[in-house]
């Protein structure tokens, strides 16, 4: 596999962790309450982080030589 192709499956899996993290916040805020609720948006802003430090990885790694 190339670089530039590894590259876009880390950035793909990022943006999906993107979605995961916003859907989850959403649901928690409009069903959940109590223990429930924060154990799901502490899930959500883990996805979130992990996103972030993977699209900074991924800029900041420079184009691919091709």
């Amino acid at each position: 596999m190339s670089e530039g192709l590894l590259k876009m499956w880390v950035a793909l899996s990022a943006i999906g962790l993107m979605f995961v993290a916003v859907f989850s916040i959403m649901f928690s805020r409009a069903k959940l309450s109590g223990i429930f609720q924060t154990v799901v948006s502490l899930f959500a802003w883990i996805c979130m982080i992990v996103a972030g430090i993977l699209i900074i990885i991924v800029v900041f790694s420079g184009p691919v030589q091709g």
